[in-house]
Parts: C-alpha cells; structure tokens; sequence
C-alpha cells in the first residue's frame, strides 16, 4: 500500500498516494492545470510547459505533469507568475502554426484550439516566419500534416508505446518536425496503419485519408448498389461523436441513420464475424488436433497481420488463413449475395464502416479481391460516419432504433464481442468447446480471457485435453507473447489485436482529450457496452446464428471447404521495415 503525502495547493490541504505529480494531485481536488503534451501512459514528458506552476523554495517555475509531491510541499497553480508564463508559451506555439481552425478536421475538438478559448489568447504578440512542409498522403490509411504540428511529441509516445518507433523528431531548433527516417513516407516505412497516432495527437497534424467522397459519389450514382456493414466497436462509441455519454451502445439509432444516408442494404459485421468464428474454429480444431502450425494466432485485426509481415514474417504460417470478418463480408456480398439477389457484382459498392483506420490498407489489399473486383470498395472509420451524418443534417440523437437488414443483420452476442480485446478468443472457445464436447458450455462468460490486462493466458480443459491460450493487445505486447513463443513458451491459440484495448480504441474511433483519458477508463467504458450486448443477445454461440447455418447449407457447404477456402480464406506476404 502506497504511503499518503499531504501537501498544498492554492491553500488547500491535499493529500495523495507516494510517486503521485504535482499534476495528479491538482486533479484529484478538481484544479485544472492546462497541459498540452501530456498524454497519461503515453507522453508524460513535461516537453510543451503548458503545465508550468509555482513551488514554494523551488528556483524557477515547475512542470506540474512531472514534478513530484513531497511532503510538506507548497504549490501555486494560478499565480501571475504562471499565468503569464503559459499565455507567452502558447503564443509562441501559435506563432509557428497554420491557423486555418475552421477548415481543420479537428475545427471545434482540438485542444489546441480549446487552451486558447480557456487561457484568453485572443490576439497574438509574436509573428514570424514559418515552415511550409509537404503533406504526407501517400499510404492509403493516414495523412501527416506538419503544417499542424506542434511538436507535442504525443505521436511519438503512441508509436514508442506500440513499440513500432517509425516517426520521431528530426533536424534541430527551429527546423525540428516529426517524421520518419531518412525523410521517407509512412507508406514507406514499417508503419501499421493503426492510428494511434491520430487519437493521441491534439491537434489535426494526423488524421485519416477520408474515402466519404468516393463513397458519396456511388450513393449518387444511379444504378449502383450501394451495400455497408458496421463492425461491432463503432456502436460502442458513435454515440459521442454526438454528445452521448463515453459507452453508449447506439445501434438502432447507427442502422437509421445509414439508411438515411441512402445505403440500399444496412448490415451487420457481427454476422460475419459468426462466420469467422466458423472458419477459424475448424482450422483450430485440424490443427490442435494434427498437432501441426502451433499456435494458431488470429488474423482478424489488419495492424497485427502488417506487424507481423513486417517485424515477425516467421510467424506468418501461425497465421489463420480466414480472413477478417469485414473482408469476409465484403466477398459474401459480392459472391453469395449478388447471386441471391441477382445483381451484377460489378453494380455492388461495399462498404465497411470500422473503428480501425488499417481497414483501409487491408480494404486495398490485392490478397483480398473477388475474380479481380475488390472485397471492399471503401472503408470510412466511425468517426467519417459521423462527419457524413453532421452533413447530411441528421438529429442522431433522435433518431428512432431501427433492425439491420436480413439476412445479413442476424448475429450473435459472439460476434458483438469481436470489438474487444479477448472478444475473438471467447467467441472462437464458445463454439470449439462444443463442437469438440459435443455438450454446452456451462457458463458462455470466459472471464479468463477478459479484462484490459495487456497479456492475459488460461489453460482450459476441451474434451479432456488442456488448451493453453493467450489474449494480447497493443503491438508491444504482441511482442512480448512472440518472443515467448520463440524462446520455447508452448500456446494453442493466441488472439492479437493490434490496438490497446482491441477495436474499441482503434485509430479510427471519436478522438477523446487528453484530461478525459487521464479520469475515465474510456476502453473500459466501451467494452462494457458490447459485453451488455452480447448478455442481451438471444443467441450467443455463433454456431447456432440461423442465417450462418444457411449460408453454409446453401452456398458453402461446410466450414473450410473447397468454395469457402476460395473466398473466405488468405496467406500474408513478409515486407521489409524501410
């Protein structure tokens, strides 16, 4: 148990635990100190001076994020001192920065934006020369913006943290920026598209290549058929884009507006992560059972598969050859679908609406095409769902609930999980136990493989034989399970998402500030949302979802047969890291 320290702040007596900062204990009273660089967990560096405050005894004013509390220690968050001192530091920031707020992606949600509304700084003292550099819009998944940049270095401690440290400061003074080495493109290096960047940095120096205008253009187009399905975690988290509470699961309100955006079909990414769960349980029960390509890692999360090409291709055959539950969609539609409904695939436009802004690199993938035509036409992030709702002028609030469409929009509580981390692995041990006891599972809750833990492992007995899994996410971690699988650590079956938290907190999703994230347990407040859905769910085992069982009986036959190998199946390629 930490020892307490008692100190004061602005004449208040406080007292928090040992190791606390000056910045925490100001908090935990309801104080504000602005901050700028400061990203708990991530970027607790002291680097940008937002956070400046006067210590009684100390020679020159402190970095509150970072100064330490002592007992007895005396502090003054709203000095003259300091006032002063963080108006002159955030009009020196604004001095070097492309103030073009209203036409910014982050016009109205940046906090750059927001300390100026707060500190007063309505007009500026110091004018002069800036840099004008190049925007980087070469990936297919993210654009860097270094126009917007104020070098609060939070990119950095996101990327460091994933332990990918492809971007970093380059040159010195005033020629300092962020990019990647040797001046190369993020299309160039061993990014992983997972966007942890862009939620992480304050202000629009990052955000996501937008497909809205191509996806627009085939609402517009007559004749086109435009087809869009929604991954489990944008459910989770739309809502705020709309003032609604961190966690509101808004469902029926996401299906209605997507038919007034004019979408002809409205469905479900969970139904295919039920199929998933079909394809990559039978490979898991051939392989534990062959004892052969051990362990089976899944591949549903695209900034892992790219992370493994790039930094672990001798895992690659660990791999699941299934595909993830939006590409799987996306060849159902234009396959079985434009079959059944008779249209001309090449009258399809799918659409994928994910929390994930490497969606768009997987969308793009040529490994991922039906007969040369592309699984996914487009794939916006949730929070480009939102800006076309904004748009298009629709009162989301209150909207009425409506059904996903048949018979793509019946899934299972299994497939609703999928957004979390351990989602996949509960949902895959759901159905592998009992297609292998033959029996029900007595309790569909795995608490084991649950939580935000970044590594979490259990032993499970399946029809009187121990299966040792393993649930990771975040790419640190994933290196931490890789490393212990090659020195010799034995696992059956491995889930990795990419994204701390999994899909919930994916690059993709409504951008949370940094004071917010340092008091709410955002990922935590997400998964609770698909965890109630999945309690409420009729059905909870993604063998039992009736719609998966007819698609198999119609068209597939049997999972990871010959036709669902043709289409629902894929093999990764190595790639270089520069």
């Amino acid at each position: 148990m930490n020892m307490m320290v008692n100190l004061k702040i602005n004449g208040q007596d406080v007292s928090v635990p040992e190791g606390s900062t000056i910045l925490d204990a100001a908090r935990e009273v309801g104080i504000n100190i602005p901050t700028l660089c400061y990203l708990k967990d991530i970027n607790e560096i002291g680097a940008c001076r937002m956070c400046l405050v006067e210590v009684k005894g100390a020679r020159g004013l402190q970095a509150a994020c970072v100064y330490p509390v002592s007992e007895g220690l005396e502090v003054f968050t709203n000095s003259e001192k300091a006032r002063k001192a963080r108006r002159m530091t955030l009009e020196l920031i604004l001095s070097n920065h492309e103030k073009k707020c209203l036409t910014c992606i982050r016009n109205k949600n940046c906090e750059l934006q927001n300390l100026a509304e707060e500190l007063g700084v309505d007009t500026l003292s110091f004018e002069g020369e800036n840099i004008h550099y190049e925007i980087d819009d070469e990936s297919t998944s993210l654009i860097r913006d270094n126009n917007k940049c104020i070098l609060c270095r939070r990119c950095i401690g996101a990327c460091d943290n994933q332990q990918i440290s492809v971007i970093s400061c380059v040159n010195r003074g005033f020629s300092t920026e962020i990019g990647a080495a040797f001046n190369k493109s993020m299309a160039d290096v061993g990014c992983i598209y997972c966007g942890q960047c862009i939620v992480s940095c304050p202000v629009g120096a990052l955000y996501e290549k937008s497909s809205i205008p191509q996806v627009q253009n085939a609402i517009d187009t007559e004749g086109k058929h435009v087809v869009v399905q929604t991954a489990p975690a944008v459910r989770a988290a739309l809502g705020e884009e709309f003032g609604l509470p961190i966690g509101t699961p808004v469902t029926g309100k996401m299906v209605a507006a997507l038919r007034r955006l004019g979408f002809d079909k409205v469905f479900d990414t969970d139904t295919a992560a039920d199929v998933t769960i079909m394809e990559e349980g039978t490979e898991f029960i051939e392989r534990f059972t062959k004892q052969e390509k051990l362990p089976l890692i899944t591949s549903c999360s695209p900034g892992w598969v790219k992370f493994c090409e790039h930094y672990y291709p001798e895992f690659l055959d660990n791999l699941s050859t299934a595909k993830s539950p939006m590409e799987i969609f996306g060849a159902i539609i234009k396959s079985y679908y434009a079959e059944k409904s008779g249209i001309d695939k090449k009258d399809i436009y799918s659409v994928a609406i994910m929390p994930c802004t490497s969606k768009k690199f997987e969308a793009a993938r040529p490994e991922h095409s039906t007969s040369g035509a592309q699984d996914i036409d487009a794939s916006l992030t949730t929070r480009e769902l939102a800006r076309m709702i904004k748009q298009a002028g629709i009162d989301f609030a209150n909207l009425p609930d409506e059904e996903f469409d048949q018979p793509f929009g019946e899934a299972t509580g299994a497939g609703v999980i999928f957004g979390t981390t351990g989602g996949v692995m509960e949902a895959a041990i759901r159905t592998v136990y009992e297609i292998l006891e033959k029996k029900p599972l007595d309790d569909l809750n795995v608490t084991a493989v649950r939580g935000l833990e970044g590594v979490k492992e259990a032993t499970l007995k399946i029809a009187g034989k121990d299966v040792k899994v393993a649930v990771v996410h975040g790419t640190k971690n994933a290196r931490t399970i890789l490393e212990k699988v090659k020195a010799g650590e034995k696992y059956d079956f491995i889930e990795i998402m990419a994204c701390p938290g999994g899909c919930i907190n994916g690059g993709g999703q409504p951008i949370v500030d940094s004071k917010t994230q340092a008091t709410v347990d955002v990922k935590a407040l997400r998964a609770k949302a698909l965890y109630t859905e999945d309690e409420r769910a009729t059905l909870r085992k993604s063998h039992e979802n009736p719609y998966v069982e007819m698609l198999y009986k119609e068209y597939f036959g049997e999972p990871c047969s010959h036709k669902a190998h043709e289409l629902l199946h894929t093999h990764y390629q190595k790639r270089s890291k520069f």
